[in-house]
């Protein structure tokens, strides 16, 4: 398994990271939605991608509105980790395609009970 972390911030990229490590998964990081789905469209293959909603360049919202929108990238289950926490913005999420939404502060656990909820640990 081999997820995409996706998040301005690169301390929370590594909290990401090394909780996905400790349970087995391959992680790779982008910095900013553009990064992210231009790994993508370049073919690399992932499983799963974390994606914080708030970052320049391209936000996750439109990144996984971008993903949705390409059949090659179906198979992806997509977490949203943002600090985002009005259920309207839940709701935009997962209309938009997104499979899980994780609010931060989370914990481990709770990180490990929405990757349960998709199937992957």
């Amino acid at each position: 398994m081999r997820a995409l972390v996706v998040d301005d911030s690169k301390s929370m990229r590594m909290i990401l990271a090394k909780s996905l490590k400790e349970i087995g998964i391959e992680v790779t990081e982008a910095g900013d939605g553009r990064e992210a789905l231009a790994r993508l469209n370049a073919g690399e293959q992932v499983e799963l991608m974390l994606v914080d909603w708030n970052m320049p360049v391209m936000n996750g919202y439109d990144l996984v509105c971008a993903v949705r929108a390409n059949a090659l990238h179906g198979d992806i289950r997509i977490m949203m980790v943002t600090t985002e926490t009005s259920m309207e913005q839940v709701q935009k999420a997962l209309a938009a395609g997104a499979n899980e939404y994780l609010m931060k502060p989370f914990t481990k656990e709770l990180l490990l009970e929405k990757l349960a909820l998709l199937g992957l640990n």
